[in-house]
């Protein structure tokens, strides 16, 4: 017997929620829309609910709006049906409904992050401890001190056993040996940096060694490394260095390709920093790409650094995009449609409303409070006194009359400019809703089972 759903919503939304389920097919075969009796769907209550609400027979499912604050637990108990929320948009309810399996799992992951500290050297211990922290909570496995050519690091030894002592994991990275033994004396987990030279340090001490080649781009000496850790029987990690564009960068990616096909089981890993810090794009993009190679190659470490402001977020960035990676090859499938937190710039739906489903929408309208929308003509405003849609923020002002009202005139300048960049870049915009930008400016926490306070601008009205 066919699943029966109902779909709850609000006055304004139910024509274009039937019309967009009657298309649907055969994806729903039986469903009944109820108007809830609220005019915009997000601010039906659970209150409303219990009070309005009277299920037909038969039903299996109800959908509410993604954007419902309320205890879906207490609904389902009352009602004894599963209630759940679909999507915040109409226009993702198609793929919500057609998604097997619920949302995607995004909890595994099969590459450690090494997050690097590149001027530990120069920090006090506290700053360094409070780094590592900060780090490990953006998703870093490991605490990678990062040590300087002719930068004395007193406290490396000290730093190593503050960070095992708040139970991190730490590397050590120099290419100075004393350096190196002082942090493997200290328990440090891994030791970077080591090639065929300097390898016998890691006979003496239970750090995992990163092996690199003894020459910038010789395989061969890096082979030799291997095969030297392997006779001694100790764990260790192969790094053929990605190198930065215009400096060797398309050679490098040969080098990683030719050591997979060396050393099919060896451990590699990948230091990302010299793409992501050196090149003045997006790091979120360039994360994806450089991910998206480790994930095919079996490159299960990456070495990731934020020295350059544009790259506050590359831990986040390689957290979430490992994630991604991990559950699409699990599906046996492209990267695409798990998650949106690396669609920072632009969004690949920006507009969840035509020109006409906004204009019906207006059309529908009776009271004076200003909705606002965005669709690829523009930015529009409309309430029961008229409809506009501009470009330009500005040019919508003289249209709205609401010079005399400082606080509502303030709020529809900051929605207005909020849609109107939204619209620029092709990114999604919902009245009342921050922009979302993915990793690169996590949004706050909020209580999906409450209803957000009034704000200032409305708080201010109220008070007048």
């Amino acid at each position: 017997m066919a699943e029966r759903l109902a779909f709850l919503t609000g006055h304004l939304a139910k024509t274009r929620l039937e019309k967009l389920v009657t298309g649907l097919g055969d994806t729903v075969a039986e469903w009944e829309v109820i108007d809830i009796g609220v005019k915009v769907a997000a601010l039906m209550s659970e209150q409303i609910i219990l009070r309005r609400l009277t299920l037909p027979e038969g039903v299996d499912r109800v959908i509410l709006p993604g954007r419902f604050r309320g205890s879906l637990e207490s609904l389902s108990a009352h009602f004894g049906v599963a209630f759940e929320r679909g999507p915040d948009e109409l226009a993702d309810l198609p793929a919500y409904l057609g998604r097997p399996g619920g949302p995607p799992d995004l909890s595994r992951y099969d590459i450690r992050i090494f997050a690097e500290i590149v001027d530990a050297p120069m920090l006090p211990l506290d700053r360094i401890v409070a780094r590592a922290a900060a780090l490990a909570a953006a998703g870093a496995n490991v605490i990678d001190l990062g040590c300087l050519p002719e930068t004395p690091f007193p406290l490396l030894g000290e730093a190593v056993a503050a960070l095992k002592g708040k139970g991190l994991s730490v590397s050590v990275d120099s290419a100075d040996r004393e350096e190196q033994r002082i942090g493997a004396r200290a328990g440090a987990d891994y030791i970077l940096s080591l090639d065929e030279n300097s390898l016998p340090l890691a006979f003496d001490h239970p750090a995992i060694p990163v092996l690199i080649p003894s020459m910038p781009g010789d395989l061969d000496s890096l082979g030799r490394a291997i095969e030297a850790a392997s006779r001694a029987n100790i764990p260790f990690i192969a790094d053929p260095v990605l190198d930065p564009i215009h400096f060797g960068f398309a050679a490098s990616l040969g080098r990683f390709i030719e050591t997979r096909r060396r050393w099919p089981e060896v451990e590699l890993l990948m230091g990302t920093g010299n793409l992501t810090e050196l090149t003045d794009a997006d790091s979120s993009g360039v994360t994806a790409v450089l991910a998206g190679l480790c994930s095919e190659l079996e490159i299960r470490n990456v070495l990731v650094v934020h020295v350059s402001p544009h790259t506050v977020r590359t831990v986040e960035e390689h957290d979430r995009m490992r994630r991604i990676l991990f559950a699409a090859r699990e599906d046996n499938a492209l990267p695409r449609g798990y998650d949106p937190g690396l669609l920072q710039a632009h969004d690949r739906k920006p507009f969840t409303a035509t020109p006409e489903d906004i204009e019906a929408l207006a059309g529908e309208v009776r009271d004076a409070n200003f909705r606002i929308m965005t669709a690829e003509d523009g930015v529009h405003i409309f309430n029961a006194k008229g409809h506009e849609v501009a470009q330009d923020a500005f040019d919508l002002f003289p249209k709205l009359g609401v010079e005399a009202d400082g606080a509502h005139a303030f709020y529809l300048g900051a929605e207005l400019t909020k849609a109107e960049i939204a619209w620029r870049l092709g990114k999604r915009y919902a009245q009342d809703e921050p922009l979302s930008f993915g990793v690169a400016a996590p949004a706050p926490e909020e209580d999906r089972a409450r209803l957000a306070e009034a704000g200032h601008t409305l708080r201010a009205k109220k008070e007048r």
